[in-house]
């Protein structure tokens, strides 16, 4: 497993006055530090280390986000309210409540 495959990111935590990388498919890590670069390339380490880790152990390693496969069918409920909104929406608009809301989605 390659770790850089990751789905990695940086944002600046007004709380540390640092950056912080994070890694999606490994939530509960994080690296922060004063430089942007380093605190992309701290997670990537940290990542590479805990995939070894776990590697060595026989652990599950998570298999990066860009590898997943998705079929594109989620449910979700809303409140009534909500459903009645969006189907006098569609309606007015002619166009199935499917394709509204994913419009809406995509945005």
């Amino acid at each position: 497993m390659d770790s850089k495959q990751y789905t990695y990111r940086v944002i600046w935590s007004v709380e540390d006055n640092e950056y912080v990388g994070l890694c999606a498919e490994f939530p509960s890590l994080s690296w922060l530090d004063a430089d942007q670069l380093k605190a992309f390339s701290g997670i990537v380490d940290l990542v590479a280390e805990v995939v070894a880790e776990m590697s060595s152990n026989s652990e599950k390693v998570p298999t990066p986000l860009s590898e997943r496969k998705y079929s594109g069918r989620f449910a979700v409920r809303v409140p009534s309210m909500v459903h009645q909104k969006l189907a006098l929406e569609a309606a007015e608009r002619g166009v199935s409540m499917n394709r509204l809301v994913s419009a809406k989605l995509a945005m």
